[in-house]
């Protein structure tokens, strides 16, 4: 009878043992369940919450600061090497979101042009900077903007109607602002020696020079530039000094 008492007992622990072990997988298995639902939860809510804080910042930035978001990007692709003249002429932006009068002026291998964009905010000229990147800005005395942009490639198009290029009462090569006569230089180049072309090259080509050669594109200007340089007297003398 003990024996049989022995065995019952046995029986039941090894039953509760079992019926535990299966109750534990299921509660394993639901804790994990729980876990992963609360991490998704968690990555979606924080998906979430990311993008709406962002735009809140955004906003308060664009309504409530006069660094707006195109200052920010230019000021991000301007760098360390900005002149300390663009460092002021940014702050001079930022300081007011008032419209400012703003001129473009293209400074080109011959010649200047000039003309108004219109009054617009510092967005507006940030976003200008933005989009041609090798402009330069300043502010006059009167609080009005004025961009500059370099074209070293080109004739301005008052100068391709009525550049000349002739020599001038110095016997410099000279770029006049219509014929040689009215005497309106735009540019000195450097001082020809006279008595060397008169040995070397043709009449016709003096007295052309002499009364002006007319330029009308890029092409003229460096190829007439290149033709006399080989008389300038600077480079004349520098040869006879070598020998």
């Amino acid at each position: 009878m003990k024996n049989i008492g022995q065995k019952g007992i046995n029986l039941n622990v090894f039953q509760m043992k079992k019926q535990f072990r299966k109750r534990w997988r299921r509660w394993r298995r639901a804790i994990w369940t729980c876990t992963l639902i609360l991490i998704i939860g968690g990555v979606v809510w924080a998906g979430q919450t990311l993008p709406d804080q962002m735009k809140k910042l955004l906003t308060q930035m664009t309504d409530d600061s006069p660094i707006a978001l195109e200052t920010l990007n230019y000021l991000q692709n301007g760098g360390d090497g900005e002149s300390e003249e663009q460092r002021v002429f940014m702050q001079q932006l930022n300081d007011s979101q008032e419209k400012r009068i703003v001129h473009l002026r293209t400074l080109y291998v011959c010649g200047v042009e000039e003309q108004i964009l219109g009054s617009l905010d510092a967005d507006s000229v940030y976003t200008l900077l933005n989009n041609n990147p090798a402009w330069k800005g300043r502010m006059d005395d009167n609080g009005e903007v004025w961009l500059e942009e370099t074209v070293s490639d080109d004739l301005s198009p008052t100068c391709k109607e009525q550049a000349y290029m002739s020599v001038d009462a110095n016997g410099n090569l000279t770029l006049f602002d219509g014929p040689p006569q009215e005497e309106k230089v735009l540019r000195t180049f450097f001082q020809l020696d006279i008595d060397s072309m008169e040995s070397s090259l043709p009449k016709d080509v003096l007295k052309q020079l002499q009364d002006g050669i007319r330029i009308q594109d890029i092409d003229e200007y460096n190829s007439v530039l290149s033709t006399f340089s080989d008389y300038a007297r600077d480079m004349a003398e520098n040869v006879m000094k070598a020998h």
